[in-house]
């Protein structure tokens, strides 16, 4: 079983969290103004989006070049809806747009990236979410 672990610790000075992957950094806040965020990075549904769309643009790449096609732009917009309270998703919609750099129809790479993104499938499959307290140190 493949495994991922990201990290995350509160930003000093501020109320806004760091979070890393290996060398890859990102900042998790609140809007300004809201709960002590200062806006200094991404929402959890923007982070949601994010993730659904990154993983979406990586698998484009990922079977074009199993296919053997090359791509020009790509180009994915993900909208997240929520309701409720506590507030949750109720429903993403992604439009993806790309060309191939032979001028072919790309729509057999993007129906195959869907049918393979990690993050889609999980999301609407359900995924397990166990929160636990840490150890103390």
């Amino acid at each position: 079983m493949a495994s991922v672990k990201v990290d995350l610790r509160n930003v000093p000075g501020t109320e806004a969290a760091m979070g890393w992957a290996g060398s890859h950094t990102l900042v998790a806040d609140r809007p300004a103004g809201k709960a002590g965020g200062l806006g200094l990075g991404f929402n959890g549904a923007q982070l949601l989006g994010l993730a659904l769309g990154g993983c979406f643009c990586n698998d484009l790449r990922y079977v074009a070049h199993e296919m053997g096609i090359g791509l020009g732009a790509i180009a994915v917009s993900v909208t997240v809806e929520m309701e409720g309270d506590p507030l949750v998703t109720t429903a993403t919609t992604m439009e993806v747009s790309c060309t191939t750099l032979d001028g072919s129809d790309p729509q057999r790479v993007v129906d195959r990236a869907r049918e393979i993104c990690m993050v889609s499938n999980s999301l609407q499959k359900g995924i397990a979410v166990t929160v636990k307290a840490a150890e103390a140190n």
